[in-house]
């Protein structure tokens, strides 16, 4: 697990307070009474599946959509009244790249900054450029970037302006470790500076390098915390099965699926990870099959992806 980096000092009023948030679109409530804090230089983690409102939700948060019911405070401002305040004081960078691709990398940053009247616009370009290690690329077209590259200067948009507040929706989508890597230890570099980040992913290693997580599902937030307390609140209780051999494996797998006790059977190389909230009868089901079978079963921690998956599955999907 990676290393998380020390919760903010606590008493300052929250950077997001928001309360019972609903966004409908079609009769639909594509956001379900959500109600969340973030506190002022917080990394908070957003989770959820596709379609489960994160988009949505960020985009109320940031003074881009107007809730149908809810209310709330975005560093101080109310929600429904200081839209546009909230909007200049907040970096929103969306899931995908949204920059002029045939121009280059200073070119889309000057077009940032004169949206928010920073001037001198080359003084902010370079300044920009040079802190996120863009400064040998700017005449680069922005279409030509690789994912890594084009994450670097979405991000670089987004903070040109010194934002208190760091919106990010699944800003590491399709690039690859090292670019992730490096992302994070940027967002962690700001945050460290005094900046308040909320982040969706759906990558758990990511979110475990968050201060506390939300989980949310078809609109409704139904988990929150430390990562320890989430897993911890899923109630599961997790064995790994091992020692037999591939079609063994399968067979087992298959075995144990629908077992008393089992929710979720996972293969993870030449093991399985087998879960579920009834310990007792996921205990006896597994030691009967698997042990029966002559594989090795022991326990194990619950891991963070157990809990989105049991979070997932007991969700009631608001489209349906």
């Amino acid at each position: 697990m990676s290393a998380v980096p020390v919760p903010p000092p606590q008493g300052t009023a929250p950077a997001i307070d928001v309360r019972g948030l609903v966004k409908s679109y079609g009769g639909r409530r594509v956001v379900d009474d959500v109600t969340m804090q973030v506190a002022r230089g917080e990394i908070a983690g957003f989770l959820g599946p596709n379609g489960s409102g994160k988009t949505t939700t960020i985009r109320v948060m940031c003074g881009l959509l107007t809730p149908d019911a809810g209310t709330g405070e975005v560093l101080g401002h109310d929600l429904r009244r200081d839209a546009r305040r909230i909007r200049r004081e907040v970096g929103y960078m969306t899931q995908r790249f949204s920059f002029y691709e045939d121009l280059s990398i200073a070119e889309n940053l000057a077009f940032v900054a004169g949206l928010y009247g920073l001037t001198p616009v080359r003084k902010y370009v370079d300044e920009t450029l040079a802190d996120l290690g863009l400064t040998s690329r700017r005449d680069q077209l922005a279409g030509s970037l690789s994912g890594g590259w084009k994450q670097r200067l979405a991000l670089a948009a987004c903070i040109m302006h010194d934002p208190k507040l760091l919106l990010l929706d699944e800003p590491t989508a399709g690039v690859d470790p090292k670019a992730r890597r490096e992302f994070w230890d940027e967002i962690h570099r700001l945050a460290a500076g005094g900046m308040t980040v909320l982040v969706s992913t759906h990558y758990m290693d990511e979110a475990e390098r968050c201060h506390r997580i939300n989980y949310i599902s078809y609109g409704r937030l139904v988990a929150r915390g430390t990562v320890a307390e989430v897993v911890k609140g899923a109630g599961l209780t997790t064995f790994v099965v091992e020692g037999l051999d591939g079609a063994a494996m399968i067979d087992l797998d298959e075995r144990l699926r629908g077992a008393p006790g089992v929710e979720q059977v996972a293969p993870f190389g030449s093991v399985l990870h087998v879960v579920g909230r009834d310990a007792g009868a996921l205990k006896a089901s597994v030691t009967r099959i698997a042990g029966g079978a002559g594989a090795r079963v022991t326990p194990a921690e619950t891991s963070l992806e157990d809990a989105f998956i049991h979070f997932m599955g007991g969700a009631k999907d608001n489209m349906a």
